[in-house]
């Protein structure tokens, strides 16, 4: 897959949300993922936020297993940009790991739009050093 055919990244929480139908963004989760006919891409970072959260829900953890198999999500690793994920967490002293590599993959992937339920850190937070993230949420 080329980094040019990759329109969206997503954060863990409307992933966590779509597979469970109890969660509180379920039915944003929903309206938002299933409609998008096209790969999803987020970090390999995120995508172990997802299992660790879906750990007791073992349906919604394979859920999420069968969309990496199945193609719908692609894991991407942004860790040679290391120093750039250790800039970011210095700046925003609130920022977890799994929030930078993705401020990360959106530097690396500017054309695409970041899909999360995070409003309140993800409008604060800057690529670029300046720039505002182009945010899909609720």
């Amino acid at each position: 897959m080329k980094a040019s055919e990759i329109n969206y990244l997503v954060d863990a929480g409307p992933i966590v949300g779509l597979l469970s139908q109890t969660d509180q963004w379920h039915v944003w989760s929903d309206s938002v993922l299933t409609v998008l006919d096209e790969r999803l891409a987020t970090t390999e970072t995120i995508w172990a936020e997802v299992c660790h959260l879906h750990q007791k829900n073992r349906v919604g953890l394979f859920a999420a297993i069968e969309a990496v198999e199945g193609g719908k999500i692609v894991l991407l690793s942004v860790w040679d940009r290391a120093s750039r994920i250790r800039m970011l967490l210095e700046k925003y002293l609130h920022m977890d790991v799994g929030d930078a590599t993705l401020v990360v993959l959106s530097e690396k992937l500017p054309k695409a739009k970041i899909i999360t339920t995070d409003v309140r850190d993800f409008t604060v937070y800057r690529r670029f050093r300046n720039e505002p993230l182009p945010l899909i949420h609720p």
